[in-house]
């Protein structure tokens, strides 16, 4: 049986090992390098395979459409990412988070990669359901912070980790989006502090019914 006739796993399902590793690798790279140079409208499973130096079958075989590749690259990125600081305090982590986050959207490569991923989800479901594995992927990463948090007294008992988690990236993200500029390190201690403040405040406590 030759390698082009060997049954592919769906995109996400395994972490492969061996050729199919090295093909992997290969060709969510050279779509990453697409998505970020010219956006999703200009992904193309022939140029992908022939950036990667992989056979064109292969590759359309294996991911079958633009967003089956797109959702593996973000399953790829999530298994990529950086595990989360623990500093000793609440602010000290997510600051740490915040920076993560800000370091991420200034790279040139990921950050553009990140904007045509984003807009990508706007209109196709499976890329959509991807990005929201990727965040759900980094929240669970960062919740202990905000768990830890609250045992140490720091935060008030009942507090929502996710809820304070995505407080602090939100804003980065947002600024991207809106402004077309990546967001800077001063903006991470902002994003920190606002979501800090937030959370001591109790604004982020399960069922907490606000006043106004």
């Amino acid at each position: 049986m030759s390698p082009d006739s060997e049954p592919e796993p769906e995109p996400g399902t395994l972490r492969p090992g061996g050729r199919t590793a090295r093909v992997r690798t290969a060709v969510l790279r050279a779509a990453g390098d697409v998505l970020a140079e010219r956006g999703v409208d200009r992904l193309d499973l022939s140029d992908v395979a022939r950036r990667a130096e992989v056979g064109k079958t292969t590759v359309y075989r294996r991911w079958g459409s633009v967003p089956a590749l797109v959702a593996d690259l973000l399953v790829d990125m999530a298994e990529q990412s950086l595990p989360r600081e623990e500093t000793g305090s609440l602010l000290g982590d997510l600051r740490a988070g915040a920076l993560l986050v800000q370091r991420t959207l200034a790279d040139p490569r990921r950050g553009a990669l990140f904007r045509a991923v984003i807009a990508a989800a706007t209109c196709d479901a499976r890329t959509a359901a991807a990005l929201r594995h990727f965040y759900e992927v980094q929240v669970t990463e960062w919740a202990p912070c905000v768990e830890q948090a609250v045992a140490r007294g720091e935060l008030p008992a009942g507090t929502d980790p996710s809820q304070v988690v995505r407080a602090v990236s939100a804003p980065l993200y947002y600024e991207l989006l809106t402004t077309g500029t990546a967001p800077d390190a001063p903006a991470a201690e902002r994003a920190a502090l606002a979501a800090r403040a937030a959370a001591v405040a109790g604004v982020y406590v399960h069922g907490q019914r606000l006043m106004g």
